[in-house]
């Protein structure tokens, strides 16, 4: 991996601006915590030839991940799980094939 930040922050900002709002969710609509989220362009799709607008990075949300877990194992897991999760995204990895991972 080359020029990549890992950032922590709370909560996406989608989730954020809908909890200042309050406006209550549908019932339909079930609860999906973001735990994580890569943010750049995968290696498989960089070319000399693209302009490169700073480094890729990965966004691990604490508050989401500290409400999946139970105990700090369980959070230290998760970090883990997450992380590797979000570097195959950065490595050119689908939903798809995580998920097989």
């Amino acid at each position: 991996m080359k020029n990549v930040a890992v950032l922590v922050e709370d909560v996406p900002a989608e989730q954020r601006e809908r909890e200042r709002s309050a406006a209550p969710r549908p019932r339909s609509q079930p609860r999906t915590l973001i735990l994580g989220h890569f943010i750049g362009s995968p290696s498989t799709q960089k070319s000399v030839f693209a302009p490169q607008f700073g480094p890729d990075h990965v966004i691990l949300y604490q508050k989401n991940i500290e409400a999946v877990c139970r105990t700090e194992e369980e959070i230290r897991e998760q970090v883990r799980l997450t992380l590797i999760h979000e570097v195959g995204h950065y490595f050119g990895m689908s939903e798809e094939q995580l998920r097989d991972v």
